[in-house]
């Protein structure tokens, strides 16, 4: 596989081992950005081909055990103005690829009762939506077969016309629940926001508001689901280096959405108007131009027309051959949210 073919939803592993999730769709000529998920650890709970793997939840501790155990998976990055976590090519022992597996486990047939969900779940959608299986395929920890009997189902669409479609699908699908699929009951929403509040300030109702209004968190039979939709790098839009961003620190805003299309992908785009600075930045904002966040879980967050309150990174952004704007980006420190709401 071609090193420009690997993107989000992807994994790889290094030659220690290391499992790290390849994170959006531009990256460096000689790595890729991703972040640590696993790692070999006696006391873990995971088990592959006799080594014990322990999951590492929280960004500061991934980038704790980085720091200090494997400096070589930071770097700093030039083009995007930060030290991040990534994985030179040179050091790649694995590539995962979301569809393959998903292919294997359709060729070769399922290995347990997750694997079998995963390719029920995988049938349903691209038959209701009407796209070739071959779009989708599965991510999280039973791609690398890390997953237990309670692992969640995580599922990914690629390209855009196809992401559409199965987002139509399943808003079809979760509005006329049955057996196999429903949306997440208050309880379990109660559990999905505890995951998430030690580093999104959102309160349960908010975040409960939110979610009802989503389709990419659901039960499949007994199992959770998660869908992210993936755009090709080329419907994306953006290369290495074009353009390329200068971190000016934190910033709140309050503005309103004015094109929510790339709302439902990872990573997700709003482009917003009327921007006011609650902290950070200055001025109107009248050049920041949009709301970007890498993390699925601020993908479909708001709609065209609402107003959004925002608490992120602020990036200047500079493309080769058209005017400097300014973006907020949301999700990359504890802390971050996107959330609507009616009225400013």
């Amino acid at each position: 596989m071609k090193t420009r073919e690997i993107l989000e939803g992807f994994a790889v592993e290094t030659v220690e081992k290391l499992i790290f999730a390849v994170k959006g769709l531009v990256h460096p000529p000689d790595r890729l950005i991703a972040y640590l998920r696993y790692l070999p650890d006696p006391a873990g709970n995971r088990i592959r081909e006799g080594v014990n793997y322990r999951r590492v939840y929280r960004f500061k501790e991934q980038h704790q055990i980085i720091q200090t155990q494997y400096p070589a998976y930071l770097h700093d990055e030039s083009a995007f103005g930060i030290r991040m976590q990534s994985v030179p090519f040179k050091r790649i022992r694995q590539v995962y690829d979301p569809r393959g597996r998903l292919t294997d486990i359709y060729t070769y047939g399922p290995k347990d009762l997750l694997e079998e969900n995963a390719l029920a779940l995988g049938n349903l959608l691209a038959q209701t939506a009407n796209v070739p299986l071959e779009n989708l395929g599965i991510s999280g920890s039973l791609l690398y077969g890390l997953h237990h009997s309670t692992s969640d189902v995580d599922i990914v669409v690629y390209g855009e016309t196809e992401s559409r479609a199965v987002y139509r699908a399943l808003r079809h699908l979760l509005g006329n629940p049955s057996d196999s699929v429903r949306p997440l009951d208050r309880d379990q929403l109660m559990s999905l926001h505890a995951s998430h509040r030690p580093e999104v300030p959102l309160t349960f109702a908010d975040f409960a508001r939110l979610q009802s209004r989503k389709v990419n968190e659901f039960f499949f039979k007994e199992f959770q689901c998660f869908t992210m939709f993936v755009k090709w790098p080329d419907e994306w839009g953006e290369r290495y280096a074009d353009p390329s961003f200068e971190q000016l620190g934190s910033a709140k805003i309050l503005a309103r959405v004015k094109d929510d299309r790339d709302s439902i992908f990872t990573p997700c785009r709003y482009l917003i108007e009327d921007v006011i600075f609650l902290m950070g930045g200055s001025g109107p904002g009248s050049d920041l131009k949009e709301v970007i966040s890498f993390r699925g879980l601020f993908s479909d967050q708001a709609r065209a027309g609402e107003w959004v309150l925002a608490k992120g990174s602020l990036e200047r952004v500079i493309p080769q051959s058209a005017p400097v704007y300014y973006r907020l980006t949301v999700g990359g420190q504890v802390g971050d949210y996107l959330m609507s709401r009616s009225k400013p």
